[in-house]
């Protein structure tokens, strides 16, 4: 069946259409009265074409529609019909060729303001009045509950909706709750680096409202680690595995055999079986690394089947357990949407190589490689993540299903996330697997030169001291010593290359004619500062739209660091949150940047999980917190030693009286207002994550009871009005 696409719009001097489907870009042609025409054959009769239209500009995508156009391809062009935004008919004289006539899918201006929590009411607007609200961030892992066994847990999300809820708050901002469990250690802390992006960790578990009766060895279980000041991973999830074992050869077959579970399972299936059964290759091997599973290194589903056949209990543990997870998180979130509060999900930008995900869909990955960040002042090697990079044109051929699928996985549980390092939709600092550090990596996707042009203007490429070649050759590298000293780095495509940054401090440039230190410093600013900027944004525009339109979720970005200038400009046209913290401005030459300036669709903080909260931050560098006392605060003299809770009041009412949509504090500096409440010993051990320490054991949680903080009176009235006060409430 061939299909005629007409569109009517107005470009300017320079650019032209495209239509994009399923990984593919058909050029339009120009017809008087600013209508774009394209024909394509072979569509195959009796399925859907989703497609959408684009604005391009020497190849690159400048503008891209808001949501794509979904029509159904009939065996016979007479029966064509008209469906979503697309006007569709049999065109005259052709029975096999059909006509669709479409318009063009904006972006709505007030986008955030028709997003789930509006649509379902559990926010309202009113007229005439600027809609703002008030939340609280903190990691599900760090809340303590009378109730919670040794860690936080997705049913003391109830009691934190309660407090939230009776202070005027309307958002709860959790880190990323997926399973993490690869070596059984505290290793696993790290929330980043799931071994499944659908599946939840074990460690929230209430096992009592799983079904586990609370005699007398849980109970003082119980009492044991809750008296503990932070998380005991490791016991805390032998304890939890142990008891679900029990609790699954108890009651496990009847649960399984439930309507509900049934329900679950037709619509989970597709990731509960590979990640049921990944989970029990990996105790059986002992090991996450899918490579090492004789057999089963490379993913079948036949195999997969056959193995729940023959192990059904091995695998229906863990059924059990993601059944129950499902029915406590839906559940709180139900309850916080009941109070008026909505749930703010993370989604890490990477994926571990050793997961689920990367075992069933490998094609979807760069296995060869590992995302991380360029130097800067607070690393000089940069930072490797160990996680692979995705490959993104391979994702593109079904129009980036994964991501749909995961994104609609996560919009069961959250009403807002926030996409963590929203610069890896733009462009990856990617790394060739095997080398330590981030220097020897480069951006994809990106615009390498080619060896003969650089050849030309006098750069020998085939000298060793000038290019680090077969940087993907697939061979582990554990010792990377002198690799650094070189010019530039091959890309992944034989024959291209990337100026390697901070070159100019190697050896191999001290040794270099002046003027070949010119050219190559031209080179170099050209390529990180200049030559991207359009691509990045063309790159971000071919992913990004289509993902958040098939999301009704509230989106915000983490948009901090150095960034490309597009950057903003794609999160102004797709309504996208910016991430906005005082110490951490985004002005050229600023120190601190004044919330009273923010931009309305922003969140606007005081600290990350990956800073210090306030009182240790005030205690880093005094004359930093000098400053901030007499330019920010308009004090006199000097700053007091201790961040007291006036001067936290002050700080949190300037934030909340931000023009933001959202402000969004760490509990810890909400609780550093009351001189009571706040945490007694060193601020410090506040801290939840520590970027610069690789292995560092996120285990941090919260010194009070949530059901002290619901009791605090006099603290929850000084909350509420501070909130009230700033129009939030």
């Amino acid at each position: 069946m061939k299909a005629v696409f007409y569109i009517e719009y107005h470009t300017v001097w320079g650019e032209n259409m495209r239509l994009r489907a399923m990984g593919k870009n058909y050029p339009m042609q120009y017809t008087p009265g600013d209508i774009w025409k394209v024909e394509i054959g072979g569509l195959k009769s009796g399925r859907n074409f989703g497609y959408r239209y684009e604005v391009e500009k020497d190849g690159i995508c400048v503008k891209a529609e808001w949501k794509s156009h979904n029509i159904f391809v009939p065996s016979k062009a007479k029966d064509a019909a008209s469906c979503n935004n697309s006007h569709v008919t049999c065109a005259e004289n052709a029975k096999d060729t059909i006509e669709v006539r479409d318009f063009w899918s904006d972006v709505p201006e007030d986008l955030p303001l028709h997003s789930a929590p509006f649509a379902d009411g559990v926010f309202r607007t009113e007229p005439g009045k600027t809609w703002k609200a008030a939340g609280t961030a903190i990691p599900v892992f760090s809340l303590r509950s009378e109730k919670s066994f040794g860690v936080g847990e997705f049913c003391d999300i109830r009691l934190l909706a309660d407090w939230a809820a009776m202070t005027g708050q309307k958002v709860l901002q959790l880190l990323p709750v997926n399973d993490t469990t690869m070596t059984d250690s505290w290793f696993d802390s790290y929330p980043y680096k799931a071994n499944s992006i659908y599946a939840l960790h074990p460690q929230f578990i209430n096992l009592v409202e799983a079904g586990k009766e609370a005699d007398e060895e849980y109970t003082e279980l119980l009492a044991e680690l809750n008296a503990l000041p932070d998380v005991d991973y490791e016991r805390v999830n032998l304890y939890k595995r142990t008891y679900l074992r029990e609790l699954f050869a108890r009651k496990g077959k009847k649960d399984l055999e439930s309507e509900g579970f049934r329900k679950f399972f037709e619509e989970n299936g597709y990731w509960l079986m590979p990640y049921a059964v990944f989970c029990c290759l990996r105790d059986k091997y002992r090991t996450a690394d899918f490579s090492l599973w004789k057999g089963y290194e490379k993913y079948s589903e036949k195999k997969a089947r056959k193995y729940c056949e023959e192990y059904p209990d091995e695998v229906g543990v863990w059924y059990f357990t993601q059944y129950h997870l499902h029915l406590q998180l839906a559940d709180a979130r139900a309850y916080a949407r009941s109070k008026g509060v909505i749930l703010k999900g993370d989604l890490p930008i990477g994926i571990s190589r050793t997961s689920a995900d990367a075992w069933l869909h490998p094609e979807l990955f760069n296995l060869d490689s590992c995302a991380g960040a360029p130097p800067d002042a607070f690393s000089e090697d940069g930072q490797n993540w160990g996680l692979p990079t995705y490959n993104w044109e391979k994702m593109s051929e079904d129009d980036y299903a994964w991501w749909k699928e995961r994104l609609a996985n996560m919009a069961q549980y959250f009403d807002a996330f926030r996409i963590d390092h929203l610069l890896g939709f733009f462009r990856i600092w990617e790394i060739p697997y095997g080398i330590s550090g981030g220097i020897l990596g480069h951006f994809n996707p990106a615009l390498p030169y080619r060896e003969e042009e650089l050849a030309s203007l006098g750069f020998d490429m085939k000298d060793k001291r000038t290019a680090l070649r077969g940087t993907y050759s697939g061979k582990t590298r554990k010792n990377t010593e002198g690799m650094e000293d070189v010019l530039f780095v091959e890309d992944r495509r034989k024959g291209f290359f990337h100026p390697r940054i901070s070159a100019s401090k190697t050896a191999a440039y001290a040794a270099l004619p002046k003027e070949l230190q010119e050219k190559f410093d031209r080179i170099h600013d050209d390529f990180f500062y200049h030559r991207h900027n359009a691509f990045w944004k063309g790159s971000a525009l071919s992913k990004l739209p289509d993902l958040l339109a098939s999301t009704g979720m509230l989106v915000c970005g983490e948009d901090l660091g150095m960034i490309p200038a597009s950057v903003p400009e794609v999160m102004s046209e797709l309504r996208i949150l910016s991430l906005e913290i005082q110490r951490m401005p985004k002005t050229v030459g600023e120190t601190f940047a004044n919330p009273a300036w923010y931009p309305y669709l922003s969140v606007c903080t005081t600290s990350t999980h990956d800073m210090n909260p306030l009182r240790a931050w005030w205690n880093e560098d005094r004359q930093l917190t000098r400053r901030y006392w007499q330019e920010v605060m308009g004090k006199n003299g000097d700053a007091p030693e201790d961040c007291t809770p006036q001067v936290c009041r002050e700080i949190i009412k300037a934030h909340l009286d931000s023009p933001a949509m959202l402000t969004i504090l760490p509990l810890q500096d909400w609780l550093a207002m009351d001189g009571e409440l706040r945490y007694g010993g060193d601020p410090a051990d506040e801290r939840i994550n520590e970027p610069s320490d690789p292995d560092h054991y996120w285990h941090y949680r919260m010194h009070l009871t949530l059901e002290k903080l619901v009791a605090a009176g006099e603290f929850n009235s000084l909350v509420k009005s501070m909130i009230s006060d700033s129009g939030r409430d």
